[in-house]
Order: C-alpha cells, then structure tokens, then sequence
C-alpha cells in the first residue's frame, strides 16, 4: 500500500509549459493561481509582458510590487518553489512578429488589451496551433460580477460578440478556447476585480485541464 501511495505521489508532479502573454490585472492573477497549484500543474510558466508596474495596479502592489518593476519580475519573486519543481521565466518584452518564435508552451493563455490588439492575438494563436499548443483567451471581460462567466470554443459563438467576429476574419475559426462574460466597453460597465477573480479562476481550470 505504502508503494502504491509513493507512486501516485510521484505521479502528481508539475509538467509541462504555460505560456502567459501579457500580464496585466487577469494575468498575475492567474499566474498566482498557477504557483499555487498543488500535486500537479506546470512546471515552467513563461510570462511575457513589455509593461512596468504603475501607480494604479493595485493588485500588483497588493503582492509586493514595486512602482517601475517590470510586471513579469514580481511572479518570478513570488514563486519561491525549487526551479527544478516549478520555475518562472519572465521576457520583459511584448510579443511581436519579431520575437513570436518565442511561443513554446503546451498551453499558451493570451491576456494582452488595449488598443486593437486582434491582429496580435490572431498572430499568436496560428503560431500556437502551429505548435500543436492548447491555446485560450479572452472575448469580452467586462461586468460587476453578476455575469455569466461563458467558457467554449470559439466555434460555438454566434455572431453577436465583437471579439470572435473580429477573430474569425483573421482566420481563427476553430481550436481557440474563450472565456468571455459577453459585456464590453461598450456597455458601459466596468472591470470590477469580482469579474477577474472569476474569469482567473476559470482561465485557471482550464490550463490545468489542458496539461
């Protein structure tokens, strides 16, 4: 019995790459969700991210952040594990055309907003796919926490959501997983921490499922 217990024990190690691109407000969320995770989960987190710190991410001054550290740096402090157990490599740099081979993980999870950001994340996607990578993002964070929290592939979405028609057009029809509460900007509501609590969580779920 005690042999079986050690071999399933063993078993339950982390494995495997989690690319995080971009690493705002929802990604050290989930990077820290990441960390976290026990008996299993990855074993490298690869998080990209060209941005520092502000005086307004106050998540990332709640963990310890410092105003002008690169947004990346404060996962690598956080996770204290053996890096031959769990290790976190941080590229302070945003993922462009130039550097897009860099994209390597098992699973690749894309957070990146602001601005038009559909032909980068469209770009992303095909080189993941490309690498046989398991990739999931988002289509549409906002609400105050009562919203559904919407989970499936993107070939499953009518056409009512702006985010997956604008990915369609640039190819991504099928194999993107996106988690999405179906409000946007325009609806004139916010991104209240509640909602990135739930869609990290979920975001979350799913890695760890794909891995």
């Amino acid at each position: 019995m005690t042999d079986k217990i050690q071999k399933a024990e063993d078993a339950k190690i982390p494995k495997g790459t989690v690319d995080l691109i971009g690493f705002g407000r929802l990604g050290l969320r989930i990077g820290i969700n990441l960390i976290q995770v026990h008996r299993g989960g990855p074993k490298t987190i690869n998080v990209f991210d060209g941005q520092k710190i502000s005086n307004g991410d106050i998540i990332f001054h709640l963990n310890g952040g410092k105003v002008g550290q690169y947004k990346g740096e404060l996962l690598k402090e956080l996770c204290k594990h053996d890096p031959e157990f769990r290790a976190v490599n941080n590229y302070n740099e945003d993922i462009t055309d130039d550097n897009i081979d860099k994209i390597q993980g098992d699973v690749v999870v894309i957070q990146i907003a602001g601005g038009d950001t559909i032909p980068t994340a469209a770009k992303i996607i095909k080189k993941a796919h490309d690498n046989g990578a398991t990739v999931i993002g988002t289509g549409g964070i906002f609400g105050i926490g009562e919203e559904e929290i919407i989970t499936k592939d993107i070939s499953e979405f009518d056409d009512s959501n702006p985010v997956i028609n604008a990915l369609r057009k640039e190819g991504i029809t099928e194999n993107y997983k996106v988690i999405s509460t179906n409000r946007f900007i325009r609806d004139n509501v916010p991104i209240t921490p509640y909602v990135l609590d739930k869609v990290a969580n979920t975001i979350t779920k799913e890695i760890i499922k794909a891995l």
